[in-house]
C-alpha cells in the first residue's frame, strides 16, 4: 500500500499549463497518479450513504427506498479533495481520473446503461467554464461500449443548497429537477445516476423519484463522496 499522504499545498495556476503533481502523493505527471488510483480502488468499502451502514454490495437491507448506490470515496478524504478542485478550480484533467476509478469500482455494464449526471445549476457553469458532473459522465462513458450519456434531468431553478440544513435541502430539491423534454425515457435500459457530493441525499432521493415516476424503472446510483 503506499504512503498516501493529502497534499494540502495551495493551489498552483501552473498546474493549468505545466505538469501536475498528483494530489495523493505529490509525484510529479499526473493529476492523480496510478498508485494512488489503486489506493482509493483498493480501499473502497461499500457504504449506505443514507445510514451509514457497511454493506456488502450497494443494495442496503435498511433503506429499502433507495436504488443500489455505489459511494466511490469520503469527501473528508483524498476523492473530496479532487473534486473540490474539478468543481471549484475547474482543473480539467480530474474528471477522467475520476471516471476512471468509478469504472473500476462499478462493475462493468453487462447492458445499455444511460449514465444520468445530476445537472448543475447553470450560473455556476458560467463561472466556472464546465459542469462537473456532466464532464465526468462524459469521461465515464469512454470506458465501456455500453455506456451512454443521458442528460434525462435538467433544472428546473437556480436554488444553491449550500449552507442549508437538511429539512431546507429536501424541500428545495424536491423542486430542482424536471424530465427534459428533449430526451426520451426508455424503461427497458438500465440507468445510472451520477453526483459529485452526498451530503443529505436530498438532491440524489428527487433525482430517484422524478425519474422513477416518469417510467425508469431499472435505476442505481453513484456517489462521489460521501459527507460524514
Amino acid at each position: 500500500m503506499p504512503n498516501i499522504v493529502k497534499n494540502t499545498t495551495f493551489f498552483n495556476p501552473l498546474d493549468l499549463i505545466a505538469p501536475h503533481s498528483c494530489r495523493g502523493c505529490g509525484a510529479l505527471g499526473n493529476i492523480l497518479c496510478d498508485r494512488c488510483k489503486k489506493y482509493i480502488i483498493d480501499c473502497h468499502q461499500a457504504i449506505c450513504p443514507n445510514c451509514k451502514a457497511k454493506l456488502e454490495n450497494p443494495n442496503c437491507p435498511h433503506c429499502h427506498d433507495l436504488p443500489p448506490i455505489y459511494v466511490i470515496g469520503k469527501r473528508a478524504d483524498l476523492v473530496g479533495d479532487l473534486v473540490h478542485d474539478l468543481k471549484y478550480k475547474s482543473i480539467r484533467s480530474i474528471a477522467s481520473s475520476l471516471a476512471e476509478v468509478i469504472s473500476q469500482i462499478l462493475p462493468s455494464p453487462s447492458c445499455l446503461t444511460g449514465i444520468i449526471p445530476l445537472p448543475t445549476i447553470s450560473s455556476h457553469i458560467r463561472v466556472r467554464g464546465l459542469d462537473h458532473t456532466l464532464l465526468i459522465a462524459k469521461h465515464l462513458a469512454k470506458s465501456h461500449p455500453n455506456y451512454q450519456v443521458k442528460q434525462l434531468l435538467i433544472r428546473a431553478g437556480n436554488t444553491v443548497q449550500v449552507g442549508a440544513n437538511a429539512k431546507t435541502r429536501l424541500s428545495q430539491a424536491t423542486s430542482a429537477y424536471k424530465i427534459n423534454p428533449k430526451v426520451s425515457i426508455d424503461p427497458t435500459i438500465h440507468y445510472l445516476l451520477l453526483d459529485d457530493v452526498w451530503t443529505t441525499g436530498a438532491s440524489m432521493t428527487a433525482a430517484v423519484n422524478i425519474l422513477q415516476q416518469a417510467g425508469a424503472a431499472n435505476l442505481s446510483s453513484v456517489i462521489i463522496a460521501l459527507s460524514e
